[in-house]
């Protein structure tokens, strides 16, 4: 039997993200009533701006003092999507004080914050989701924390930015340098007039430091997370990468060590074979690859942002809220049980494609080698080609740490021979 007094939500943002949300309840709101046992009502909508004119909103419901608003005791869940640090730090914690549940998209919060956050939740009897934080509308965190709850998780690793993909697909297909990629998928809208979050790995950085924290029962901060963006990928890398068999992604990488007693947190461009499955996600979508002990792989594909595919992220949280809130109980919370240590990059293991500018005479490979044998670093294959005094030589590496390729590349650098490192890439997914 349906319950008819509503549950009351309070919107705080009201963008691209917050409009979506709250046009799908208005539109769906027979359909939410019957999925969750009662209606949900937009009972206050917080916004900087109220002179805006928001289609389907009542004005009545927006205001400027969102504070209040969530102070509200009559407010059952907030949805929090203005992003950022602060207001919303303070927001969410003033809505568990006063009986509500949140829903959140902040991936930026979530990674710096989480453990106070869940630890606030947990203290006020509520819930904290946030599907939405990643990879937009693809279902993701609940999958992570409750159907494979029961498994053990050594891999997470995937493409959690559209406006990066979006731009190596389009060098990798049209052979478009990396500034004329970037101006095409800012006219298209796919890149912000700054796009630095998302060109130098602070929006995947940022994913990936929930992601692990979920994968692993792992406290994983932003801090934790090593970071290095796309700015410096050239044509040149796309065809070398060609060469392999290869195409270049911006991935987000969590795993475990070997051993099991330790996980890290990368982002960064690769290399990555054409043949993984990855290798063919195009344009701004996203994509996550989980490797389990017993469910073996699992490929996660979908739009990772915009308003309707996150606003549909959202609304499929509110429904678990609403629902847990009408059984009196609350879902998953954080797992931290497991406290692994995060390893520095240092210490990550993986393969290597150095791209050298060398003199063109006898012996210089011998001297590379050399280097490469010094450092405990072996290699793959090797490739040369010359002229006019002048050569490349692009050496593949097999797995080796990255503090031992640091190693190597900074001696590399003082031989004679050696006129410059033109690029460093890791190759993944092998």
């Amino acid at each position: 039997m349906m319950r008819t007094r509503p549950l009351k939500v309070a919107l705080l943002g009201c963008g691209v993200v917050g409009s979506e949300v709250a046009r799908i309840m208005t539109t769906h709101a027979d359909d939410l009533a019957a999925r969750i046992g009662a209606p949900v009502e937009l009972a206050g909508v917080a916004v900087r701006r109220p002179d805006r004119v928001r289609e389907g909103i009542d004005p009545a419901l927006v205001t400027t003092d969102a504070t209040a608003l969530v102070k509200r005791g009559d407010i059952d869940v907030v949805v929090e999507v203005i992003g950022g640090i602060e207001p919303a730090r303070t927001l969410i914690t003033t809505a568990f004080e006063h009986g509500a549940s949140v829903v959140s998209a902040n991936k930026a919060l979530l990674a710096q914050d989480g453990a106070a956050l869940h630890a606030a939740a947990e203290e006020h009897g509520r819930d904290l989701y946030y599907e939405a934080a990643v990879a937009g509308a693809i279902p993701l965190i609940r999958p992570l924390r409750e159907s494979l709850a029961g498994d053990k998780i050594n891999r997470v690793m995937g493409i959690v930015n559209g406006t990066t993909n979006f731009i190596l697909d389009k060098m990798d297909s049209t052979g478009a340098g990396y500034q004329e990629a970037l101006d095409e998928a800012t006219a298209l809208g796919y890149a912000e007039a700054d796009p630095t979050a998302d060109v130098e790995g602070f929006d995947a950085a940022a994913k990936a430091a929930i992601l692990a924290g979920i994968a692993f029962h792992t406290r994983v901060r932003l801090d934790d997370v090593y970071r290095e963006g796309m700015t410096e990928v050239t044509a040149a890398d796309f065809a070398s990468a060609k060469e392999m068999g290869c195409t270049i992604k911006l991935l987000a990488i969590c795993e475990r060590a070997a051993d099991g007693e330790s996980v890290t947190a990368r982002v960064h461009p690769a290399m990555i074979p054409l043949t993984h499955p990855l290798a063919s996600v195009r344009g701004a979508y996203n994509a996550v690859f989980v490797e389990s002990d017993a469910a073996g792989q699992l490929m996660f594909y979908g739009p990772g942002a915009g308003g309707a595919p996150t606003a549909s992220a959202v609304l499929g949280d509110l429904v678990a809220v609403c629902r847990n809130l009408l059984s009196g109980a609350t879902g998953p919370g954080e797992s931290a049980y497991a406290a692994l240590p995060v390893s520095p990059m240092g210490e990550v293991v993986t393969r290597y494609h150095i791209s050298l500018d060398v003199a063109d005479k006898p012996g210089v490979l011998a001297q590379v080698a050399t280097v490469f044998a010094e450092h405990g670093v072996s290699i793959d294959t090797v490739r040369q080609q010359g002229k006019d005094g002048e050569a490349s030589l692009v050496v593949v590496t097999h797995r080796a740490s990255d503090a031992a390729l640091t190693g190597t590349v900074e001696a590399l650098r003082k031989l004679d021979t050696v006129r410059g490192v033109a690029s460093i890439m890791r190759v993944e997914g092998e």
